[in-house]
């Protein structure tokens, strides 16, 4: 057949890109048309996302994507932050970042007005005082003047196809995201909005991935998995039921697919989240607070005049002792930015334990961290579901650390697979060439994954 291209608009929390995803009838093949920095911008203390800035980079990839008269585009992002439309469609403020203070302490305050297991029930999300729920929960409390102009409530990604297409419309995947979803009703969770005075009518219709929203300049539109981990788990080559995944970048993502969300006591003991997947799919997963805790490191360094590359960091690393001691990576003390190494040797001090001194050491200290908390999370999530493990696929920009990969072998018992690092690209363009009825199914979809090659094996020792 003639080739045919779709173009993936990939944004994550350090930069995005826009890729041409070719398919030829028989393979896939990826180029990178535009790549771009994503950075956070602190107007009176207070981080924002330039989503202008985003907009107008996307716009350039687009521009020389044309090239390859693609049949198709879609956007994925980051999750849990959004933007707030007048009733003339305008962005009344650029979006705020989840890793801003204006959360902070706001669990409690929730708790006090419903309890957790009352939240948990009608949404099944992880708590994390990051989430679209106490983001907006904020607002009320503030009086916020934005929410009481706000008449359309619009995700990033769906921020981004509105100015696309005009579509002011959630897409499901990062709806449920937002612990604002009911999956037993396929709704909006109502009666948790009214109870946190949360207006009802700024909340859109919910579409399902592979939704054909518009077009713009000539160029359908399409929804792909619009939560980037929705899109990296839809283009991980899944070898069985019985596979967990990876998605390990900025944030790690520790999950399990499953047919149906699982809401029950145990599920909330664990504090485990139901994210919306593809083609009536879950994601059962937890988050891991990732090798962000690594590029906080690394900017320490740099600002100090030390610049040391990913590779240079992670090769420290592994000549420091083994014995060095592993953090909790999840302590939320890491969640914002800042001298990450000074929160290392804080963590390991209060407990009175070997406080790494090295950058090697603290870096170690990191990645074997990151390795048991991924164990960790992937046993209670089989004690769960009652579904065992037999490997684990990791993909996305952090499965090039062939380090982490090799102490998550250990950690969990269990082969892992790395591979493939562009998962999210593939997960975003997969759905797009379904949708297009280039491809019948997502299991058609993850066998040309597989076939693609570039894949790594670590076995447990």
């Amino acid at each position: 057949m003639k080739k045919l291209t779709v173009l993936a608009i990939d944004l994550g929390a350090e930069s995005g890109r826009v890729m041409a995803v070719h398919y030829d009838g028989r393979g896939l093949e990826l180029e990178e048309l535009h790549r771009f920095p994503n950075m956070t911008v602190n107007v009176r203390g207070t981080l924002h996302w330039d989503f202008l800035r985003l907009w107008t980079d996307i716009q350039q990839g687009i521009g020389l994507g044309k090239i390859h008269n693609p049949a198709s585009l879609g956007v994925d992002t980051w999750a849990i932050d959004f933007g707030l439309l007048d009733r003339q469609g305008h962005l009344l403020g650029n979006p705020v970042t989840y890793r801003d203070s204006r959360t902070d302490g706001v669990l409690e305050r929730a708790f006090a007005k419903v309890s957790q297991a009352d939240i948990y029930a009608q949404t099944g999300i992880q708590f994390m005082p990051i989430n679209t729920l106490y983001q907006l929960l904020t607002l009320v409390e503030g009086g916020s003047p934005q929410l009481a102009a706000a008449q359309t409530f619009l995700t990033g990604p769906d921020l981004l196809n509105y100015w696309l297409t005009g579509a002011k419309v959630c897409e499901f995947s990062n709806a449920t995201t937002t612990q604002l979803f009911n999956p037993r009703t396929g709704n909006w969770a109502w009666e948790l909005l009214d109870a946190f005075a949360i207006p009802r009518h700024i909340f859109p219709e919910v579409v399902q991935p592979g939704t054909r929203l518009g077009t713009f300049d000539g160029i359908p539109v399409i929804a792909p998995a619009c939560h980037d981990t929705g899109s990296a788990v839809a283009g991980t080559p899944l070898a069985s039921p019985h596979s967990a995944y990876i998605s390990s970048g900025t944030w790690s993502l520790v999950g399990l697919e499953v047919a149906a969300p699982v809401i029950n006591d145990a599920a909330l003991a664990a504090n485990v989240t139901n994210e919306g997947g593809v083609y009536g799919t879950y994601r059962l997963l937890k988050n891991v607070m990732g090798l962000w805790i690594v590029q906080q490191c690394r900017a320490t360094w740099a600002k100090a005049g030390e610049e040391l590359g990913y590779d240079e960091l992670t090769r420290l690393a592994a000549d420091a002792s083994p014995d060095t001691t592993a953090i909790d990576p999840n302590d939320n003390r890491f969640l914002a930015p800042g001298d990450h190494p000074a929160r290392v040797r804080e963590w390991c001090r209060e407990r009175g334990l070997p406080v790494p001194q090295t950058k090697g050491e603290i870096v170690r200290s990191v990645l074997q961290g990151l390795a048991n908390r991924y164990a960790s999370v992937l046993a209670s999530l089989t004690d769960l579901t009652g579904q065992p493990a037999d490997r684990i696929h990791i993909v996305g920009g952090g499965s090039q650390n062939r380090m982490l990969n090799r102490m998550t072998a250990d950690a969990s018992g269990l082969p892992v697979v790395a591979g493939p690092v562009e998962a999210t690209v593939l997960g975003n363009a997969l759905v797009q060439l379904i949708s297009l009825g280039e491809l019948a199914d997502i299991q058609q979809a993850r066998q040309l994954v597989a076939q693609m090659g570039g894949q790594e094996e670590f076995l447990p020792e």
